[in-house]
Formats: C-alpha cells, sequence, structure tokens
C-alpha cells in the first residue's frame, strides 16, 4: 500500500487503531495518542510552493572576482556547464549563490559535513583587488512568475558574517528573504552540492543526512515523536533513580543517632527491598505523638502571663476610687443620700398602702397631701446633695470590674496539671470572686508579678525542650519523608515506564516499516545514479536504508564487491565515494516536494575516470528534463562527454584577467566556433599575407576537424554495434591526428583508411580542398575574396560531412 500521500499524524493513528491488544496495550496505545505528531501544515505554510529558477549570479569582490561580472542562465529545466581554468572564479560565482540565499557557506564552516576551514582561509572571502563593498546576488523567478526577485547579500564589515541581505522584485517594492526562500525547504532540499561536501558527505555519521531524508519522504516528525517517547520513558528512569542516592542520605544522618525511632528506620531500610510503608508508618505515629507533645511544648511556650503595666494601672485606678470612696463616706453628702433613701421609702409605703397614718409612730392623718408635697421636695432637694455620693461608688465599681476583666481563667493547658505555675493561676483565677475592693486590689496586686514571672520562666523552658526536640530527629525525619516520598513515585513511575518502552518499542517497529515503505522510491533512485555513474565498477550499491532514531540516526548504504558485502569507504576509490555523493544528493534535491528548480554542483568531475564523466553527463542530462542544473568545472572532460553524447547544453567559459577582472563567455559548439573565429580572420584586412596563408588554412582545418568528430561520434560503432564510449572514440583517434585521419575516421570509421574516394562522393572537390588545407596556400591568399572564398569552401566541405550519416542515425545535439 502506498501511504506517502496518507498525513502522517492519521497514518500513524490508524496504525495504532489497528494494533491487536496483545501487541499493543491499552495504556500504550493511549500514550501513543498522546504523543503523536502535530497536523501536517499546508502545502503554503510548509514552503513547498514553486518552483524557484535562477536566472542570473551576480559577484564583485566576492572571493576570486574583483569589479561585479554577471553569469547569466537559462531559464526553466536545462542544462548549463560552466567551465575554465582552477583560479578564475568558477567556485566563486557557485558560493555567491549560496551565501546570498543561505547565509553561511557549508565549504568554510563544515555545517553540512564538511571540515572547517582555519580562519586565514576563511578571511579570504573578500577579493583583495576590488575596493568597493562586496556583494553578491542572485536573481530568482518564484512560481512561474516572469517579474525576477534579486537577492542581494552586502557585507559591511571585515568578517564574513557581517552583512545584510535585501530581497527586491523588478518593480522595486522589497520583500523578506523568508517570502520567497523558505529556510526550513532549503536546508532539507538543500540544492548547492559544492566540491568540499562531495567527499564528506558520506564521511561521518550521516545524522545530518538521515534528519533531511526522513523530512523530505514525509516521516521527519516519525523522530519527533520518538524523541517524545524517550523523554517519558527518560523522566521515568530519572524519577526512578531518585531513591537511591535519598536513602544512602538517610542512612547516614540515622548512623549513631541514640533514639528509638532512628533503630526502626534503619530496619526498614535495610531489607533486600527497603521497606517505603514502614518508614511512612513511623513517620504517621511519630508525627500523632509529636503532635501531642510539641502541641503542649508549644502551647506552653506561647502562655502570657498578665500585662503588668496594665495591671499596675489598673489597680492605681481602683486604689484611688476606694479613697475617694472613703472621703464621701463621713461626708453631708452621705448623710442626704441616706435621708433621701429613708424618705423615699416612706413615700412608697404611703403609696401603695393609701393610708394617711404614720406607720412607724402610729399618728393618724400625719402623712397627708401636704405632708407628700413637702417630703417631694425634700426628697429632690436631698438627691441632688447626694449626686457626689453616688458617682464616686459608680467610679469605684467601673474600676474594680476593670481589675476582674484583667485576671483571666487557669488555661486548659493547666487545668489537670500539678505545678507551680498552674497553682500561681488558679490562685490568680480566684481574684475574679472577690468583692471587696481593698482585698481584691492587694490580692491582684501580689499574685500578679508572680504569675509574669512563672509564666516566661514556663515558656522559655518549653521553647528549649523543643529546640532540643528538633535539633537531633527532624532533619533525619525530613530525609526520611524524601526518600519514603521518591519510594512511592518510583514505584508509580516504573510502571509508567514499561508502559512507555512498550510504546516505542512497538512505535520503532512501525517506524522501520514505514521507513522501509517511503525510502524505496529514494533507494531506486540512488541505485539508478549509481549505475550510470559506475557502470564498469566492481563496487555495487544496493538499497539505501536509514536506520537508529532521530537522535542516533544514520544511513545504512548497501554496498558489495564482486557481490561480496564490504564497508563503503574501505573499498571506495575517491571517484566512487563522489559518485556516491552525488547518489543520494541528486534524489534529495530533485524530489517532487522540493520548491527549488535548481541544482548548483561544483567541480563533481574531480577524480573520476572517463567513463565515470560520461556517466555523470547522462544523469545530469536526465536532470536537466526537469531541473535547471548548473555544473561548474575546470576539467574539460564533461565538456568533451557532453558532446560526444550528443546533450543539449549551454556553456559558459569563464577567463581571469589582471585586478581579478572575470569574465563570461558563452561558447558555441568547436565547428562553429572554429569557422567563425576563420571567416572573421578572413575578413579583416589588417592581416598580413603571410599570416594569412598560414593562419586562415590552419583555421579552416580546425573546423574541418571539428565537423568529422561530430560525425564519428554519431556514425563509428564498436564490434557489438553499440556507440563509442568517450574513452574508446579518444583511443581510436591518435594524439597528434592529421585532417586526412580525421575525415577517414569520420566517412570509414577507420583513422588509417583511405577515405579519397569516399571525400569525392560525399563533396567533388573536396580531397583536393583537403590537400590544400594540409600543405598551406602558399600566396594564394592575397585578396579578402580568395580568403573568403576558402572559408565558404571549407564549410560547404564540412557540412557535408556533418549530414554524412544522418540518415540512418537520429539528429544530433550537442553544446549550444
Amino acid at each position: 500500500m502506498h501511504h506517502d500521500k496518507t498525513p502522517l499524524r492519521q497514518l500513524i493513528a490508524e496504525r495504532i487503531d489497528g494494533a491487536e491488544p496483545s501487541e499493543l496495550s491499552p495504556e500504550a496505545a493511549a500514550l501513543l495518542r498522546d504523543t503523536l505528531p502535530d497536523p501536517d501544515p499546508a502545502p503554503e505554510e510548509a514552503g513547498r510552493a514553486g518552483p524557484v529558477y535562477l536566472r542570473s549570479i551576480t559577484a564583485a569582490g566576492w572571493r576570486g572576482v574583483g569589479p561585479e561580472a554577471t553569469l547569466d542562465l537559462p531559464h526553466g529545466p536545462s542544462l548549463t556547464v560552466v567551465t575554465g581554468a582552477n583560479g578564475t572564479g568558477k567556485s566563486s560565482f557557485a558560493e555567491a549563490a549560496e551565501i546570498a540565499l543561505t547565509g553561511f557557506n557549508a565549504r568554510w564552516d563544515g555545517s553540512n559535513g564538511g571540515k572547517p576551514r582555519t580562519k586565514v582561509w576563511r578571511s579570504g572571502w573578500c577579493n583583495l583587488h576590488e575596493a568597493t563593498a562586496p556583494q553578491v546576488a542572485v536573481s530568482l523567478t518564484l512560481d512561474d512568475s516572469a517579474e525576477p526577485v534579486t537577492v542581494r547579500r552586502t557585507w559591511y564589515g571585515a568578517e564574513v558574517e557581517e552583512a545584510r541581505t535585501t530581497v527586491i522584485r523588478e518593480d522595486g517594492t522589497e520583500l523578506k528573504l523568508g517570502e520567497c526562500v523558505n529556510a526550513e525547504m532549503l536546508d532539507v532540499y538543500r540544492p548547492f552540492l559544492p566540491y568540499s561536501e562531495l567527499g564528506s558527505m558520506v564521511d561521518g555519521t550521516m545524522s545530518d543526512l538521515y534528519r533531511k531524508i526522513s523530512t523530505f519522504i514525509g516521516l521527519g516528525r516519525l523522530g519527533e515523536m520518538d524523541v517524545r517517547l524517550a523523554d517519558r520513558v527518560k523522566e521515568c528512569k530519572d524519577i526512578e533513580a531518585r531513591p537511591r542516592p535519598l536513602k544512602a542520605a538517610a542512612v547516614e544522618a540515622l548512623t549513631g543517632l541514640d533514639d528509638r525511632r532512628a533503630v526502626d528506620a534503619m530496619a526498614a531500610l535495610g531489607g533486600r527491598v527497603p521497606d517505603a510503608d514502614a518508614v511512612r508508618s513511623l513517620l504517621d505515629q511519630d508525627a500523632v505523638a509529636d503532635q501531642g507533645d510539641a502541641a503542649r511544648l508549644r502551647a506552653r511556650a506561647s502562655l502570657t502571663g498578665p500585662d503588668e503595666s496594665e495591671v499596675a494601672g489598673a489597680l492605681a485606678r481602683l486604689r484611688e476610687a476606694i479613697a475617694a470612696l472613703e472621703d464621701v463616706r463621713h461626708s453631708d453628702a452621705e448623710d442626704a443620700r441616706r435621708l433621701a433613701a429613708l424618705l423615699e421609702a416612706a413615700f412608697e409605703q404611703r403609696r401603695r398602702s393609701g393610708s394617711p397614718h404614720c406607720p412607724v409612730c402610729g399618728t393618724e392623718d400625719r402623712l397627708d397631701q401636704a405632708w407628700a408635697e413637702a417630703t417631694r421636695a425634700e426628697i429632690e432637694r436631698l438627691q441632688a446633695e447626694a449626686a457626689e455620693a453616688d458617682a464616686v461608688r459608680r467610679t469605684l465599681s467601673g474600676a474594680k470590674r476593670a481589675v476582674h476583666d484583667l485576671v483571666q481563667p487557669v488555661p486548659d493547658l493547666l487545668r489537670t496539671e500539678d505545678s507551680e505555675l498552674a497553682e500561681v493561676w488558679r490562685e490568680w483565677s480566684l481574684c475574679r470572686s472577690l468583692t471587696d475592693p481593698a482585698e481584691l486590689a492587694e490580692c491582684v496586686g501580689r499574685l500578679a508579678p508572680s504569675l509574669a514571672a512563672a509564666c516566661r520562666q514556663s515558656g522559655e523552658e518549653a521553647a528549649r525542650r523543643l529546640t532540643d526536640r528538633d535539633t537531633a530527629w527532624r532533619p533525619v525525619a525530613v530525609r526520611l519523608a524524601e526518600w519514603a516520598e521518591a519510594a512511592e513515585e518510583a514505584a508509580n513511575a516504573t510502571g509508567r515506564r514499561k508502559t512507555a518502552e512498550a510504546a516505542r518499542k512497538w512505535f520503532r517497529k512501525l517506524t522501520d516499516e514505514l521507513r522501509a515503505e517511503r525510502m524505496r522510491h529514494f533507494s531506486e533512485q540512488s541505485q539508478e545514479v549509481w549505475t550510470k555513474l559506475c557502470e564498469s565498477s566492481n563496487v555495487s550499491l544496493g538499497p539505501v536504508d536509514l536506520t537508529g532514531t532521530a537522535k542516533q540516526g544514520g544511513v545504512e548504504l548497501d554496498v558489495s564487491v564482486d557481490d561480496h558485502e564490504a564497508a563503503a569507504y574501505s573499498v571506495m576509490s575517491q571517484g566512487e565515494l563522489h559518485s556516491l555523493a552525488l547518489s543520494l544528493f541528486i534524489p534529495r534535491a530533485t524530489h517532487e516536494a522540493s520548491p527549488f528548480g535548481f541544482l548548483v554542483i561544483d567541480d563533481p568531475v574531480q577524480s573520476m575516470d572517463t567513463q565515470k564523466v560520461e556517466g555523470l553527463a547522462t544523469v545530469l542530462s536526465e536532470c536537466a528534463r526537469h531541473r535547471q542544473v548548473v555544473v561548474f568545472t575546470h576539467d574539460t572532460r564533461l565538456e568533451q562527454a557532453i558532446t560526444h553524447l550528443g546533450i543539449e547544453a549551454t556553456i559558459h567559459r569563464i577567463s581571469r584577467e589582471e585586478k581579478s577582472r572575470v569574465t563570461v563567455e558563452r561558447t558555441r559548439d568547436p565547428f562553429q566556433q572554429a569557422l567563425g573565429e576563420a571567416r572573421d580572420v578572413s575578413k579583416d584586412l589588417s592581416v598580413p599575407q603571410v599570416v594569412a596563408d598560414r593562419v586562415i588554412p590552419a583555421m579552416c582545418r580546425a573546423a574541418l576537424e571539428a565537423a568529422c568528430v561530430e560525425t564519428a561520434r554519431r556514425t563509428v560503432r564498436d564490434e557489438r554495434g553499440n556507440r563509442l564510449s568517450l574513452a574508446e572514440f579518444e583511443r581510436r583517434v591518435p594524439a597528434q591526428a592529421r585532417t586526412r585521419e580525421y575525415v577517414a575516421f569520420a566517412l570509414l570509421g577507420d583513422p588509417a583508411g583511405d577515405a579519397r574516394a569516399a571525400v569525392e562522393r560525399l563533396h567533388p572537390g573536396g580531397g583536393a580542398l583537403i590537400g590544400e588545407l594540409n600543405s598551406g596556400a602558399h600566396g594564394g591568399l592575397a585578396t579578402v575574396t580568395d580568403r573568403k572564398a576558402l572559408v565558404e569552401r571549407t564549410e560547404r566541405l564540412a557540412e557535408a560531412v556533418r549530414r554524412f550519416g544522418r540518415g540512418t542515425v537520429g539528429p544530433q545535439g550537442g553544446a549550444r
């Protein structure tokens, strides 16, 4: 079943739901659902809009490029080869495109597997011959839009990191780099392959390649899910590991402690399996006991006796009220108060009995109305006179009440206690029952200082006992409680860990299955590229697999030598290692999900033999059907292989002059270039005849020989009827072949053959022209007309040779 299009979250959820309980417990299934990856982002959010094509690469003051130079590129799928000798600035253009879009250069910092360069090497990014600020720029087209976007990186400091990037549309509006180039996609489908990575891509653990491959085949977040499960397992293991050091600390604290509880705790901890329940029970019992003893001590420590200053004030006011009462007791006010009371009683008796007779002396009609009126008036006079005595009595009553309020009852803590403090407090509490002010004042004044002092002494003693109690045992109890809690958590964590490990084991099996399904296409592509690059090698590349996990993943290469398994790096030549790197790079960079329509490959030909170069040309040609492929190389064999195979390609040649002036020139096929140069010289009136007699025939010979080579590549076959390989073709052509040999090779397939008759049948007079070109004009090119005529005759013969065999062989392509 093909699952590439199914969202990863849905795919995993379906597998979880379909798993049998015997292989995946309900608890493990619930954990897996809890760690499912986030839903897949929409294509536009993932930055998959595209394709992005290069229109040009520009550099100024950068690496080997001095004054500004631009490399224009064909738009859309195509093959472009940029050639030139070492030191001409080819790699400068490749690195310019990379650093403009990514902000870094993998060749320098080793971020993609290469070895980081030394600081001295890295400081050479700025061209010494150009005074203006270094800058690089890439012109892009996005989403098939004809309007270009220019990404420019300009340096403002002396360090390579001190640069700013601007992105500008053709109409001048500015964008953010992330709006046209998704950084995450650029990392995963990175379309740049510098020479340094050809050798280093497969040297290390390949964990970075694992991450990138798993991401673009749609399984990147499998690693995230595995990490979450691994974190759950680690979290549980950490919890399970906590009791061990806590137990050791508790045992150390208990050792030598003279306490019955310490003996019990050591027994609980000393078994093969420490008894957390026993420790917890011990602590609970101790807490209950501690709650009673410590509570009493804390209560005693908090006891406070009477406030002596407050008692002294209340007693002073009471004694003043007692003295005032003594003073008023012997005064007229007191007599008036008593007489008023007596008269009030007589008046009330008359009112209640209604009799006017005196109840004391028996006199009749003594208490008549006149008496009543006179007595009411006298009572009011006497009450007014007795008001001072009443006020004094009220003040005394208030002062006595205030003293009573200061006397608190015996606290519950002391009610049943037989101690000096309890005895003093009981005596103190009895003061509330005293009614005689003088007795109350004497008793309170005597007991208050004694009770206050006893409370202070008792509190200090209780506080000291609390401190002594906590100093030895309390820290030990805390350690035991920590261990008991950790042990209980560890017991719970063990179950969760086993569930997480079972879930992860099941998930890893699922990961292997999904990877195998989705790696199949990538593996087939890698093997196909390898086969074309290393067709005659005795080293074979089998399936490419991802192994391990996201944190410790790798790419496993099934390499064999003569059908025997072998370690890849120990049996491969440098050219084969480069071919392997290309076999891994091309399927990744050309994946259908990549938004980049281009590949930039720097110097892949170096270390390859001629046959691998021919295979490389074929691979690049096939990539160019759907991608814009730009290859930089100083090795002319790639261009020769492209020409030999008739592959359509654009060839640019880079040259570097004084002051790092770099020029980029688009080349034509060898025949048109040689013929064009001969035609240009033939029209130049300033060329002396002695020069023309020698140079123009030589240029015509070069054009005719180029036409012969082109035809021979197309027509000559080996003994089995197959087109010659580039190596075999070069072997059959003598190193210093003459024009007649080239013609014989093209028309007869044998450089040593006699092709005169064939030439005459193909183009009458051709034999004489070949002889003329070989021997030189010898004074026959005195005029421009003569010179042009020689070029035209050569062109007609060469075109006839180029047409030879086209009736049986398909149309010829070639570099353009």
